[in-house]
């Protein structure tokens, strides 16, 4: 066993732990947390891979961006955490269906015959050869429209969270930006007229 073959392999645990931290975390933010270091970990997989581009953006983009949001999104809800685990144990059968079927889905699809050669050794590129580029390429025209979906679904994902920030909660102060621009300088400001008067002189 190699270098690689071993970073892979610890790369791919810290992965499958952190996600599975993030799904059973009771805490929402170090459920986000976990799913920083389900996303380096990632990263590290890719840069294995030689896919530097997809790795660096992974981190500056989900974690430098999107997760702050998530983040900032779950402070702002001031979520019940209490409320959120009434009625678990009732979806949990639902769920653990679910989650087999999936797991079924995956075996399927990892040992069926036209993935059955993909388990080979990662083809060494020339020194000139462009992972960026290549990427660019095959984004703009063979997975053109995958990318601009996932765009949508980006910007839905964005507003929607900028949406939940903006619920009106009762006992908290928000501002009223229509009664601000229509107010008036008499409203907030008096001048009083007052007289002068002269102090007398104690330095005697």
């Amino acid at each position: 066993m190699n270098l690689e073959t071993l970073m892979f392999y610890l790369l791919s645990a810290l992965t499958v732990f952190a996600a599975l931290r993030v799904i059973t975390s009771r805490n929402p933010v170090h459920a986000a947390l976990f799913l920083v270091l389900a996303f380096f970990s990632t990263a590290g997989i890719w840069m294995l891979l030689e896919a530097e581009f997809l790795a660096l953006t992974l981190v500056l983009v989900y974690v430098g961006a999107v997760m702050v949001l998530f983040l900032f999104v779950v402070m702002m809800l001031d979520i019940n955490l209490e409320r959120l685990r009434v009625g678990f144990w009732k979806w949990f059968p639902f769920a653990a269906i679910l989650a087999v079927v999936l797991l079924v889905e995956m075996v399927m699809v990892l040992g069926s015959s036209s993935t059955a050669g993909t388990n080979v050794n990662v083809a060494k590129h020339a020194a000139d050869y462009s992972n960026t580029k290549e990427l660019g390429r095959l984004i703009y025209t063979e997975y053109i429209y995958a990318f601009e979906l996932a765009a949508v679904l980006l910007l839905v994902a964005i507003i929607a969270a900028i949406a939940l920030t903006l619920r009106q909660r009762s006992g908290t102060k928000h501002q009223v930006q229509g009664d601000q621009i229509q107010v008036r300088s008499k409203d907030r400001v008096r001048i009083v007229s007052m007289p002068s008067v002269a102090r007398p002189d104690t330095r005697k």
